[in-house]
């Protein structure tokens, strides 16, 4: 039931949005597609699930960046594991036929996401060595239908999303690829021709936003070149003004050298971006629990994951501050998603169960922090026509006391601890402030493991 009930709200906001922006058109310069206003889904969902997978799930070994030696910025790369591990003559495009997928089932995939409980997936589409997880007709033989897995991977989970969960859809992709002859000729003519983004880029993004319908385009790999090279204005104009999707999609910020973090729907600024204190724009936190890597790897180990303490607390902190999780999990090149990442996003989706009207929809109160006590976040939301402020805790208090110096509340006031059906009793302070005398619990008798959420009515700041 609560599930369907923040399904209804976010339908609900989609719709006001619809009726704001129907009729306006936007022109393909920044500070027209920067006007658009953020669908209201996106603000309201909060949480969405991060999925790198690819013929770079197949090596699988090493830290992120793993399969390129980005400009120096690893030591170890693929190229050195396939020296150490494979004959002369082999290839990365020799890894492809390995992709077999043959252990995905989308609906699983679906029934994992969905109980973790996000609002949206973002799969990768196409990441930096230009292979297509669907049949793209611009990427010929380099393709999840052509090579590897012969099936269309966008499509299968596309289709399981859309049937059997009420979660919104989206892809990443990426506007560059290491390998492809036409974008290192661009490169060299220093971005003066486009050969590379007319033939490659540009079809593909059309191409998948009119056979998929995405309503998250996540773009990356844009960091060499100039926007105007990529014509991303145009098409985030014609996206916005045209596309199938003009009134529900959401773009991210990274169209171009220099447009990171300035420009776009939502900004990202940069990877596991959490700034810690409230933003003047809408921006996500992409993060992987894999704390290395964004890539499943072979040779991980269990202290390299995110406790779901710690996933919890991200989550926390991120809407906290105004901003959406995107989490991280990579799949195994078979099309598995490893027991450590079900068991986070399971447990997540435990932990929302109890605690999701302090999370969806909500907005940042006047504090982040507290003041007093560490470890405290806020948040706020509408209750019939007052406002109710959320303090969760991340650390249980062992004093039995719960000391909070930001909202100030008089005796008229309620404080309420979600998944415990008695008011909780607390006193005001006098220079400001409320102590809240905490309920006593039997062992495994907690509404919740991994943080604790007060609702405050009342709070007079």
């Amino acid at each position: 039931m609560a599930r369907k009930m923040v399904y209804h709200v976010l339908l609900a906001f989609l719709l006001l949005t619809i009726i704001s922006v129907v009729s306006v058109r936007y022109e393909p310069n920044w500070d027209s597609l920067d006007s658009r206003p953020l669908p209201a889904w996106y603000d309201a969902a909060k949480i969405g699930i991060f999925i790198h997978w690819g013929v770079f799930s197949v090596p699988s070994v090493e830290s992120e960046w793993f399969w390129w030696d980005w400009e120096g910025a690893k030591t170890k790369t693929v190229v050195d594991f396939m020296k150490a591990n494979y004959p002369p003559d082999f290839t990365y495009a020799d890894f492809a036929k390995n992709f077999k997928a043959e252990f995905f089932n989308a609906s699983e995939w679906a029934d994992i996401f969905q109980a973790s409980g996000a609002q949206y997936i973002v799969l990768t589409s196409k990441h930096h060595e230009g292979f297509t997880n669907w049949p793209s007709r611009y990427s010929f033989n380099w393709n999840s239908q052509d090579v590897g897995p012969a099936r269309d991977l966008v499509g299968e989970l596309a289709a399981a999303i859309r049937n059997n969960t009420d979660m919104f859809f989206g892809l990443y992709h990426s506007l560059f690829e290491w390998f492809h002859p036409l974008y290192l000729q661009d490169k060299a003519n220093k971005w003066q021709t486009q050969k590379f983004v007319e033939s490659k880029t540009m079809p593909e993004l059309y191409e998948i936003v009119n056979r998929y319908k995405p309503d998250v385009i996540w773009s990356d790999g844009d960091w060499e070149a100039p926007d105007t090279y990529w014509n991303s204005t145009n098409f985030i104009a014609w996206l916005y003004n045209d596309s199938p999707v003009k009134d529900s999609v959401v773009t991210n910020d990274r169209w171009g050298q220099g447009i990171m973090c300035k420009h776009g729907g939502f900004l990202t600024c940069s990877d596991r971006y959490n700034p810690g204190k409230l933003q003047k724009r809408k921006w996500e936190n992409a993060m992987t629990i894999d704390k290395q890597s964004w890539g499943y790897r072979r040779n991980t180990k269990l202290s390299e994951f995110l406790t779901t303490d710690e996933l919890v607390g991200t989550l926390v902190e991120t809407v906290s501050c105004g901003g959406n999780m995107l989490v991280n999990v990579g799949p195994t090149s078979d099309g598995k998603i490893i027991p450590v990442f079900e068991e986070r996003l399971r447990e997540l989706g435990q932990w929302l169960k109890v605690n999701s009207e302090a999370i969806y929809g909500s907005h940042p109160w006047t504090y982040q922090n507290d003041t007093v006590t560490p470890n405290v976040w806020y948040t706020k939301t509408k209750i019939s026509s007052t406002t109710a402020v959320y303090a969760i805790v991340l650390d249980w208090p062992t004093n039995g006391k719960l000391q909070l110096g930001a909202p100030k509340m008089d005796s008229s006031g309620v404080v309420y601890l979600l998944g415990y059906r008695q008011q909780v009793k607390f006193s005001p302070g006098g220079q400001g402030g409320i102590t809240i005398m905490l309920p006593e619990f039997a062992d495994g008798t907690m509404p919740c493991k991994h943080a604790w959420v007060f609702r405050m009515l009342g709070v007079k700041n």
